[in-house]
């Protein structure tokens, strides 16, 4: 069954070319208004996420089992695997689009934003370099069932350090033979299921970065490849037990001889480290856009019960202390926001965006570990206990500081990229 295209359909003309005038300057000046079309996901995002996503939550984090039927339902609705090229059955959406679904997506949970996501990272290095014939065959099968996909490069000695990986894939006459481990591997254990009609092969894929020449230098050691989930030789550790986000299946990987035609590979042999970080430029907006899913979220939240809880005769909120607090996650949600939808905007311009990719993202997970931190505060000895959801989103925030890129390390990129610069004159 070919994934649903209800939403994908503009007035007139190609939906890239109407994405384009988003966040654009028209006639009128600047605009940051969404186009009809955008709206239209923005609101089946939210509808999915009050309505469906909400309700689970609780339950999922005390599970932590996988949002199974949730994922199905989300993929019907074109909201898995937007960005997908037309060719291959997708919804060819931007990254703009893609900010837009995630922040509403993480506003109901952000565990099952990223088993979400999670699909758009192990994507984009298909997206960005395989040849045609890998593109139909990978990408084609993501929009005919609502299967995973996984984006294996962090190993337990090389997570911000990626250059220090040690998987190796060994060429053997037309093959390459892939042995090694990774680790923290998000739909790590899920992409190996599969869905009703798929058969060997046919199933869940990873993308795999991988050493082919240990004496080349960074940018020339490594090769990407994309491996089937149910390739032989490959084994999943058990699903990691996280601080937050548990829903989400997170696992170590392992390879044992793994065979992978050299059909397989992206782009061509040592070009896999650019691959790889080129992927980030357009997923870490919609990382950004996640934490500023959970950033209103909790606002909301404590907005609420500053409403309703009552000290001293007033609702808390009458306390200038408590309402300044609510002032401060308001500003920097919108300022999150603002610099999440110019990241987003510059790639979908075909401009680079990594800076302005990184700014986005340590500013909004920084913004959130504040946001769900003040919240819980309001809430008081409320908010340490699990019958409010601000607990929860406190627990889950906490990764957006560390996942495809510390927050560290994007301060590391937009220092690195200022001093290449004369000035930041816009």
């Amino acid at each position: 069954m070919m994934q649903s295209r209800l939403l994908c359909k503009p007035v007139s003309g190609s939906y890239r070319s109407v994405a384009r005038r988003a966040f654009s300057a028209g006639d009128g000046g600047m605009s940051f208004e969404l186009t009809d079309m955008q709206k239209e996901f923005q609101q089946a995002a939210r509808s999915f996420a009050k309505d469906r996503i909400m309700p689970q939550a609780a339950e999922l984090d005390r599970t932590m089992k996988f949002p199974t039927e949730l994922f199905a339902e989300a993929w019907e609705l074109g909201l898995v695997n937007a960005h997908i090229p037309e060719a291959y059955g997708g919804l060819d959406l931007h990254t703009v689009e893609a900010c837009v679904i995630n922040e509403e997506l993480a506003y109901g949970c952000s565990g099952v934003s990223t088993a979400i996501e999670a699909n758009s990272l192990a994507q984009m290095p298909v997206i960005l370099a395989g040849s045609e014939a890998i593109k139909k065959k990978y990408l084609g099968r993501m929009t005919e069932a609502p299967l995973k996909c996984a984006y294996g490069v962090s190993e337990a000695g090389a997570g911000s350090d990626v250059a220090a990986i040690k998987t190796r894939a060994v060429k053997k006459g037309d093959d390459f033979v892939i042995n090694g481990s990774k680790l923290w591997i998000t739909n790590g254990g899920v992409c190996r299921s599969h869905t009703e009609g798929t058969g060997p092969g046919e199933g869940g894929w990873y993308f795999v970065l991988a050493v082919t020449d240990p004496d080349a230098s960074v940018g020339k050691k490594m090769t990407g490849f994309v491996v089937d989930a149910d390739a032989e030789g490959i084994s999943v550790g058990d699903k990691l037990v996280n601080m937050g986000q548990r829903c989400s299946d997170t696992r170590p990987i392992f390879f044992d001889n793994v065979v992978v035609p050299k059909e397989n590979v992206l782009g061509s042999e040592g070009q896999g480290f650019k691959v790889a970080m080129g992927a980030f430029d357009n997923t870490r907006p919609p990382v950004a856009a996640g934490a500023v899913g959970v950033s209103r979220r909790a606002m909301d939240e404590a907005m609420k019960y500053a409403r309703e809880r009552v000290t001293m005769g007033v609702p808390i909120l009458d306390h200038q202390v408590i309402a300044f607090m609510l002032a401060d996650m308001a500003t920097g949600i919108e300022a999150s926001r603002l610099l999440t939808m110019k990241s987003a905007y510059e790639i979908d311009q075909g401009r680079s965006n990594t800076m302005f990719a990184s700014m986005a993202k340590v500013f909004a997970a920084d913004h959130c570990n504040q946001v769900v931190a003040d919240a819980v505060q309001i809430f008081g000895g409320a908010g340490f206990n699990t019958e409010y959801p601000v607990e929860k989103l406190m627990r889950d925030a906490k990764i957006f500081q560390l996942y495809e890129g510390t927050s560290q390390i994007q301060k590391l990129i937009i220092s690195r990229h200022m001093a290449a610069r004369d000035d930041l004159a816009p």
